[in-house]
């Protein structure tokens, strides 16, 4: 059986269900393994690679590439 179909067999399997402190226990190790997953994938950036933002970021400040915190919110108020 591939993926998709454990899937499907699995969201059939959730819908069945009405007792909500097993819906609890799901929410809860589905956010558990989504974090450990996270964590396993989380690389610490190197010094070099540090020191290279910031440095970028010096740049794009000289060159104008910025933007205020104010023009930010007007910005994403406009998004909605």
């Amino acid at each position: 059986m591939n993926i998709q179909a454990r899937k499907l067999n699995l969201i059939e399997e959730f819908l069945r269900i009405s007792d909500e402190s097993i819906i609890e226990k799901l929410e809860s190790f589905i956010r558990i393994e989504k974090k450990k997953q996270y964590d396993r994938e989380l690389k610490p950036m190197s010094l070099n690679d540090f020191h290279e933002m910031i440095d970028q970021a010096k740049q794009d400040k000289a060159n104008g590439r910025v933007i205020s915190h104010e023009e930010l919110k007007k910005r994403i108020k406009s998004w909605k």
